[in-house]
């Protein structure tokens, strides 16, 4: 049964400019509420009961925010500089919470500045032995990490921002892992952009024939530059 949702939250969100300067782009409002507060409403009502909060950059800020936020969803806190310093990459959150998943126990991992429905948020409640990342068919493929398939299910490889056309699903941040992920982590090594990069290690899992791809049907909402904030306010309001 899983139970616990990992939610990376520990950068500023540079290219959110001068909307981040003073708190984490996590915490940037739409529509009179943080964008967090949105994620965390449809992991609660997707049936999630604890939130690992991965959190880093003005995190008083974003301590306070979690403070007030609804008490029938269990919130566990975890600072990633305190932990790995100036270690960066988007694998640094999975590695942070290593010992506070149990040994047996798989989980779901997302990025705070990542919306999707309850109803694709429910479809990753899968209890077997394989991880799984999300998938979506994108217009413009090359910006993003593209998942190439080995079969009908499983997961070859993924290709960051390929250069050539090699397909049109991408990665959109959102995964159910067993707890194998954190086997891999010690093996991987600095990329070309001087991050650790978690794909890197889900590369060595479907090596194995250890991820599967499911897609997205509703939609995904990445909420990274200031334009955003109206994009995806417009968005809530019409889709209530």
């Amino acid at each position: 049964m899983i139970n616990k949702v990992v939610v990376a939250a520990a950068g500023r969100g540079t290219r959110m400019l001068h909307l981040s300067q003073e708190k984490p782009k996590h915490l940037i409002e739409i529509n009179g509420h943080p964008f967090l507060y949105y994620l965390l409403k449809n992991l609660k009502e997707a049936g999630f009961i604890e939130a690992v909060m991965v959190i880093g950059y003005k995190k008083e800020i974003m301590e306070k925010f979690l403070r007030t936020y609804d008490g029938e969803f269990k919130i566990t806190i975890v600072n990633q500089f305190d932990i790995l310093g100036d270690k960066y990459g988007t694998l640094c959150p999975v590695e942070v919470v290593k010992d506070i998943i149990r040994k047996d126990e798989s989980f779901i991992t997302v990025y705070g500045d990542n919306l999707y429905s309850v109803k694709d948020l429910k479809k990753f409640f899968i209890d077997d032995d394989f991880n799984y990342i999300s998938g979506l068919r994108h217009p413009e493929p090359q910006k993003y990490g593209v998942l190439i398939r080995d079969g009908e299910d499983y997961l070859d490889k993924i290709i960051e921002k390929p250069t050539t056309f090699v397909g049109n699903l991408i990665n959109t941040g959102l995964y159910k892992f067993t707890p194998s992920i954190f086997k891999k982590l010690p093996l991987i090594s600095k990329s070309s952009r001087g991050e650790f990069e978690l794909t890197d290690a889900i590369n060595l899992l479907a090596k194995e024939k250890r991820v599967k791809i499911k897609e997205i049907e509703d939609f995904w909402l990445d909420f990274g530059k200031p334009e955003d904030v109206q994009t995806i306010g417009e968005f809530l309001n019409n889709n209530k």
